[in-house]
């Protein structure tokens, strides 16, 4: 898959939060989109999801045969998107149904945040950090190409953000793509920083640091 965005402009409320927004991805890349608190980091993915429509700018995909840009994504926000009162299990399992294209089972994928012993558990017993671990295993029960991230470390500890290192690190050696909006290091290797700065400050936001 390939992914362009070109001179992308975002407006909420009536404000320019950024403008001249420009990038491309190829396979095996990852961005992480960087910037202050309300630069417009979730804004940019809301727009990439089709959440949230751009204000200006143009965004294209290419080598996805006929498929739109939001069947070509997973997406992980700040809210895990979990039901309370089902189990792990069914929460992929739901998941899976819905996106198509079933990879790994519920269960697999569960083992590899860590999580098999927590397959059968409604998520309202889970800590904050688990819950996490079963929204980021959504990733591994479907295949598709676009992973984006919303601070995909938030209430995960060390050992955590290590397993999604090599996660994101295993999805870039099949071709896939990861943006990631994140104020921290990911472990993400040879990836590009978008630092998006408020449309007042700096009108035009460029892609130019490696961010390892």
């Amino acid at each position: 898959m390939r992914l362009s965005v070109d001179n992308l402009a975002c407006r909420r409320s009536g404000r320019r939060i950024f403008a001249n927004l420009s990038f491309g991805l190829g396979p095996g890349d990852a961005l992480a989109v960087t910037g202050r608190n309300g630069a417009g980091k979730s804004s940019l993915l809301a727009i990439l999801t089709g959440r949230l429509r751009p204000d200006a700018g143009q965004i294209a995909i290419a080598d996805v045969g006929e498929a739109s840009l939001p069947e070509c994504l997973h997406a992980v926000g700040h809210r895990d998107g979990l039901k309370s009162s089902l189990t792990a299990g069914e929460n992929l399992l739901f998941a899976q149904r819905i996106l198509g294209a079933p990879r790994l089972s519920p269960g697999d994928a569960l083992e590899r945040l860590g999580l098999g012993h927590a397959h059968d558990l409604p998520v309202a017993y889970l800590s904050a950090g688990q819950r996490r671990r079963v929204a980021l295993a959504r990733l591994l029960v479907c295949a598709r190409p676009l992973w984006l991230l919303d601070e995909p470390t938030a209430a995960l500890d060390t050992a955590s953000q290590a397993v999604l290192a090599a996660l994101m690190a295993a999805h870039r050696a099949e071709g896939g793509l990861v943006i990631a909006a994140t104020h921290q290091a990911l472990g993400l290797s040879d990836a590009t920083e978008l630092r998006i700065e408020t449309a007042a400050a700096a009108p035009v936001t460029d892609v130019t640091e490696d961010w390892a």
